[in-house]
C-alpha cells in the first residue's frame, strides 16, 4: 500500500481530529518528507547501480581467487566446471533483478514523496482557508450580532419615539377637547349676551346643542285711557314663561318651540318665524328669527292677557263670558240659549278699536231654522253701531241685547 493510500484510508479517522491537532500532524509529515529528500542523493538510481556493480565486481573477484586458490581444476569434471558457470550466472541474474527492483522501489518512493508533498501542501491550504473560514464566521457572528443588537437598539428607540409621539397625540387632543369646549362656551356666551341684549326681559336658562331654554319676563304696559276697563290689569304687571327652543344648527333660525305653561296659542307665530326669511325683505329685516319670535310672543302675552283680564272684567257685570285665544274670539252666552261671537281685532283693548259681532247661534237645534233669519238682522243692527259704541265690551253686549229683544218682539209681533 503506497502512502497516499494510506493517507486516504487514515483520512476518515483524521476528520475527527480538530484544526490544531491535523497541522500539527501536517508539519510532522512534510518533515518526514523533507529529511528523506535530503537524503536522496546518496541512494540515487545512479549509485544503486554502481553499489550492485561494485557487489558483482566483488563476487566475481571472489570466485576468481577462489578458483584460482583451487587451480587444480582438472579434477573437476566438466559437469562440475557447468554447474559452477550455472550458479555464477544464477547469482548475476539475481543480483540484476534486484537492482531492478531497488531502482523501480526508489522511484515508486520519490513518486510518492512528492506526492506527499502535494497532498500535505494542499492539506495545508486547506486547512488555512478553514481557519480563515472560521476567522471570517467569527467576525460575522460579530458583525451580525452587532447589528441585531442595533437592530434591537433602533426598535427600541422607535418604540420610545412612538411612545412619546402618542402621548403627544393625547396631550394634543386633550388640548383639542378643552379650545373646543372653551369655544362652545364663548359661543354660547356670545349667543347669551345677544339674545339677552337684544330682549328685555329675557334670560337664557340653559343651552344644550341646538336647543336653548330661555326665561321670558313679560311686562303689561300701563294705560290710563282704555276704553275697555280692565280693574286687575295694576294688579298683574309680570307674567312668567319659560320657552323652549330648537334652532337649526349654525345658526338662530327657529326649528321647534314650546312654551310653559302652555296659556298662549303661539302656533301661528312659530310657523311665521320657520318662514322668516322668505317672508320677509331682506331691506326691511333688521333683526334675527328668534330675536322676532320673542317680541311676537310677547305682544302676544300682553295682548291675550289683557283681553282675558277684559273680559273677566265684564262678565262680573251679568255676562257670562270666555275669550279663546286660538280664534281670537269672544263668546257670550246669553239668555235664550243664544251664543254671541265677537271678533276681536288686532290691537284690542290696548288700541280704540271697534269690536265686531261675527255671529249669533242658537243651542235650540229645532228653533234654528226658523230663528236664523231673525238673528241676521240682529248681527246688521249690532254692526251697524256707531264704532265709539262698538269699543266697550260690556257696552257693546248691552246693546246687543237690547236689539235681540226689539227684533224678537218684532219678529212675534209678525207672527202673531
Amino acid at each position: 500500500m503506497t502512502t497516499r493510500d494510506q493517507m486516504e484510508t487514515a483520512s476518515p479517522a483524521a476528520g475527527d481530529l480538530d484544526v490544531d491537532a491535523i497541522r500539527s500532524r501536517v508539519r510532522e509529515l512534510k518533515q518526514v518528507c523533507w529529511d528523506c529528500t535530503e537524503h536522496a542523493p546518496e541512494t540515487s538510481p545512479a549509485d544503486v547501480e554502481d553499489l550492485l556493480n561494485r557487489c558483482v565486481l566483488e563476487i566475481e573477484s571472489g570466485v576468481k581467487q577462489i578458483v584460482s586458490e583451487y587451480s587444480d581444476v582438472s579434477g573437476f569434471g566438466q559437469e562440475d566446471l557447468g554447474q559452477l558457470k550455472k550458479e555464477l550466472d544464477a547469482v548475476q541474474a539475481e543480483n540484476n533483478k534486484i537492482s531492478d527492483e531497488v531502482e523501480l522501489i526508489t522511484r515508486s518512493i520519490m513518486a510518492d514523496s512528492s506526492a506527499l508533498e502535494g497532498d500535505l501542501e494542499g492539506l495545508e491550504y486547506s486547512l488555512d482557508l478553514i481557519g480563515s473560514q472560521g476567522l471570517m464566521k467569527e467576525n460575522a457572528g460579530k458583525v451580525g450580532m452587532d447589528y441585531q443588537s442595533s437592530l434591537m437598539n433602533t426598535d427600541v428607540c422607535h418604540k420610545f419615539e412612538a411612545l412619546d409621539l402618542e402621548s403627544q397625540i393625547e396631550e394634543k387632543k386633550m388640548l383639542l377637547k378643552s379650545l373646543e369646549y372653551i369655544d362652545c362656551q364663548l359661543r354660547k356666551d356670545d349667543t347669551v349676551e345677544q339674545i339677552e341684549d337684544a330682549l328685555t326681559g329675557l334670560k337664557v336658562i340653559e343651552i344644550d346643542g341646538s336647543c336653548i331654554r330661555l326665561s321670558l319676563n313679560t311686562y303689561l304696559p300701563k294705560y290710563k285711557s282704555y276704553q275697555q276697563k280692565i280693574e286687575e290689569a295694576v294688579e298683574t304687571v309680570e307674567l312668567n314663561h319659560e320657552l323652549l327652543i330648537e334652532l337649526v344648527d349654525g345658526c338662530l333660525e327657529i326649528k321647534n318651540v314650546e312654551i310653559f305653561p302652555n296659556d298662549v296659542h303661539i302656533d301661528d307665530i312659530v310657523d311665521a318665524a320657520k318662514d322668516f326669511r322668505q317672508s320677509f325683505s331682506e331691506l326691511t329685516i333688521h333683526q334675527t328669527p328668534l330675536e322676532w319670535f320673542v317680541r311676537k310672543v310677547q305682544e302676544r302675552l300682553i295682548m291675550s292677557t289683557l283681553r282675558r283680564l277684559a273680559v273677566k272684567t265684564a262678565a262680573r257685570s251679568r255676562h257670562f263670558l270666555e275669550y279663546v285665544d286660538r280664534d281670537e274670539t269672544i263668546i257670550a252666552h246669553m239668555a235664550g240659549g243664544i251664543d254671541a261671537l265677537i271678533k276681536v281685532p288686532q290691537g284690542w283693548p290696548m288700541l280704540n278699536i271697534a269690536l265686531k259681532l261675527k255671529s249669533l247661534q242658537s243651542s235650540d237645534h229645532h228653533a234654528r231654522n226658523i230663528y236664523s233669519s231673525y238673528l241676521r238682522k240682529v248681527e246688521e243692527a249690532a254692526n251697524s253701531l256707531d264704532p265709539q259704541q262698538r269699543m266697550n265690551l260690556s257696552s257693546f253686549m248691552d246693546d246687543i241685547e237690547k236689539i235681540l229683544k226689539e227684533k224678537d218682539f218684532e219678529f212675534q209681533s209678525s207672527k202673531s
